[in-house]
């Protein structure tokens, strides 16, 4: 395991740390949004305010000057830049070195929230840029959760962290956990 952090409810988040390069958070968003883009909410969450996108077409992802763009070639009305790797600026317009290191990802990790009892609660990816500032969090189902209602169940189904799972281990090198033998459902808010 990585580090934690004990949050002030009592809760607690579990993070698995992944390299920073351009080339593997490319291939982390690549997977998340182009293999995984049906599964998957996305956006800024912090305390106080909670962002839950979601892809109603396969969004493609392509990249100038570090920074990364996720869009729906169909025509979505939106979509979402983030500095992953070098960032110079134009000629008429040059990024100072600061500001490039402000902008760009200098931290990724998996992460999964744990209540006060060490109950799994929810799983995901979080980005922060050169300040400690969140970029994105992106929620992985949950096996609490029906995909269809998103309400909680009274069973659980462990093979909604399949994806979790996998890219965890592709990306951040930890090796997937069976199931907890006599799993109770987590206290949330």
């Amino acid at each position: 395991m990585g580090a934690a952090d004990l949050n002030l409810d009592g809760t607690r988040t579990e993070y698995f740390d992944v390299e920073c390069s351009e080339a593997t958070l490319l291939a982390l968003l690549r997977a998340c949004f182009e293999e995984h883009w049906r599964e998957v909410i996305f956006g800024p969450c912090i305390e106080g305010a909670v962002f839950e996108g979601r892809f109603a077409d396969q969004p493609a992802i392509t990249l100038l000057d570090g920074y990364v763009t996720v869009d729906v070639p169909s025509g979505s009305p939106w979509h979402f830049h983030l500095c992953i790797g070098p960032h110079r600026g134009s000629p008429a317009l040059p990024t100072p070195p600061e500001l490039a290191a402000w902008r760009r990802c200098a931290r990724a990790a998996f992460f999964r929230n744990l209540d006060a009892k060490g109950r799994g609660s929810s799983w995901g990816l979080r980005l922060w840029n050169g300040r400690g500032e969140q970029m994105l969090t992106v929620f992985f189902p949950n096996p609490w959760l029906d995909p269809e209602r998103q309400r909680y169940v009274a069973e659980p189904d462990w093979s909604r962290l399949e994806s979790w799972m996998q890219l965890r281990k592709r990306f951040a090198k930890v090796a997937a956990e069976p199931p907890p033998v006599d799993a109770e459902p987590p206290v949330t808010h």
